[in-house]
């Protein structure tokens, strides 16, 4: 008795079955299961925010808790400069690696390695030993240099996995609120910062030692979000776009999208190994390089990265130094820390507020209707003139109204957000080929942190020219430029 295998699928069937799943995919109705990709890729994003963010506040701690005696409350400008930067420099290498590794191995595989990353590095930097030498803060600039590897790959893996889970109709919104879910994480570091003041008020009076505990506890808080977000990374699947496109097993992804969109689960039910293939296209360095060595092809990597690197020059120039700016223009205005401190909490939480937080969600509203390449042009032409007005005007500006300067810097908060640092983002998780994804995101991403690491150390090198932040002003002109080319 004989018995026959069954007819393996034609090429033309194969495809049509890939054509059939990632179609169900572009036209999902959006529902929980996206919601829930949001909220997984998101709360890696506030937690880099946090970690990123919370050092502008604890910057100006350790000056009142270290160089009171020695350099007049402030960081040396060279220790500022490496605790500022080193987060920045490791994102650059993190963004790479990861980006290359999650097309190398798979999406699934990388993430939550990142989150590991944050975490073990975060308790690092909140445990560094008390010595009132330079050697804690080589500690410190050493444990944000390796969190920032963790930072960095979050940002090639949870673009790239929102983007390959989200249907066609909502993908911009869908990106675009993982990465707004910085600004809450912005937030979030003030009231921290705020918090924690408040509770240790009557030490922090009595000796203002004791911000020792204060800025401990604001980078250790940063674990909590990661630790929260660590096991949805670690279940979450491969997704459908790379499993068909990458790996060329059609029938798992075209049975893990049913499963997900009609349960709204993520799953690893159907680890289906289907002895059927596609034929797929190799990943290589030297296809890598064919295909971006085409103008049309390069063209838009170097757009991509070059935008990406203009914007980062300006956002984190002034991102990474309220504390300073708003030093600057006289809203501290005293020599007591604790007051100090808490008038830069108030005015970092009141700048997110106004600016920072509705720029991000005025993108995720409008990003699918008004597109892609109006936000990030009329956010980078309204940026250009704000720079211009406070560049030229900010001594006239500060000498009638703080809070008109107030103002205009929220509203270049606003148009960031509501402008390139957005759609910087979202474009390079949608215009590459799978293959190459991740992998391209990564290097526009690096570029952008270039941007910020030369941002830190122009701005902390030149501001003090002719005297203490006599030259801010200039530095505003400085970015306007950026974001003008």
């Amino acid at each position: 008795m004989s018995t026959s295998n069954p007819k393996s699928p034609s090429r033309e069937d194969l495809d049509d079955t890939r054509r059939a799943a990632l179609e169900e995919i572009d036209n999902a109705k959006f529902g929980w299961f996206h919601i829930r990709a949001c909220l997984v890729a998101g709360i890696g994003f506030f937690t880099d925010a946090y970690d990123l963010f919370s050092i502008n506040l604890v910057s100006a701690i350790l000056g009142y808790t270290y160089f009171s005696s020695i350099n007049a409350n402030e960081v040396p400008t060279d220790i500022d400069s490496g605790l500022k930067s080193s987060a920045a420099i490791g994102t650059m290498f993190g963004q790479l690696i990861f980006g290359w590794m999650a097309d190398r191995f798979g999406r699934k595989k990388m993430y939550g390695i990142e989150l590991m990353i944050i975490i073990v590095t975060t308790i690092g930097s909140a445990l560094s030993p008390k010595n009132l030498s330079i050697d804690m803060y080589t500690i410190i600039i050493v444990w944000r240099l390796i969190l920032g590897l963790g930072i960095g790959g979050d940002y090639p893996l949870s673009a790239i996995i929102t983007s390959e889970f989200a249907s066609k109709k909502r993908r911009g919104a869908m990106m675009a609120a993982v990465f707004a879910m910085q600004g809450f994480g912005i937030l979030f570091a003030g009231v921290v910062s705020l918090v924690t003041l408040l509770a240790f008020r009557p030490l922090i009076l009595s000796n203002s030692q004791n911000l020792d505990y204060v800025w401990r506890i604001i980078i250790g808080v940063g674990i909590i979000p990661a630790t929260i977000a660590l096991y949805f990374r670690l279940t979450i699947p491969e997704t459908p776009r790379f499993t068909i496109d990458v790996q060329g097993n059609v029938d798992k992804a075209a049975h893990n999208i049913k499963f997900a969109l009609e349960q709204g689960k993520y799953i690893e039910k159907y680890e289906i190994e289907s002895e059927y293939r596609i034929v797929i296209q190799k990943a290589t360095w030297k296809d890598f390089i064919h295909h971006f060595g085409q103008w049309e092809n390069g063209k838009v990597l170097l757009g991509t990265s070059v935008t990406w690197f203009a914007h980062d020059i300006a956002y984190y120039g002034i991102g990474l130094n309220n504390a300073i700016i708003l030093e600057a223009i006289g809203y501290v205005k005293t020599d007591d820390a604790y007051q100090s401190l808490f008038n830069i909490s108030i005015g970092n939480i009141v700048i997110t507020l106004m600016g920072t937080i509705p720029g991000y969600w005025f993108t995720v509203f409008l990003v699918d209707s008004l597109g892609r390449k109006y936000i990030q042009l009329q956010g980078f032409a309204l940026l250009t003139i704000i720079f211009i007005i406070i560049g030229f005007g900010y001594k006239e500006i500060i000498t009638k109204s703080i809070p008109l300067f107030i103002i205009l810097y929220s509203l270049s908060q606003f148009f960031q957000n509501f402008g390139p640092n957005a759609t910087t983002f979202i474009v390079p998780g949608e215009v590459f080929p799978t293959r190459y994804r991740s992998t391209c995101h990564g290097i526009s991403a690096a570029s952008g942190k270039l941007g910020a690491i030369i941002s830190q150390f122009v701005f902390l090198k030149l501001k003090d020219i002719g005297g203490k932040n006599q030259s801010v002003n200039h530095l505003f002109k400085f970015f306007g430029f950026f974001t003008f080319i």
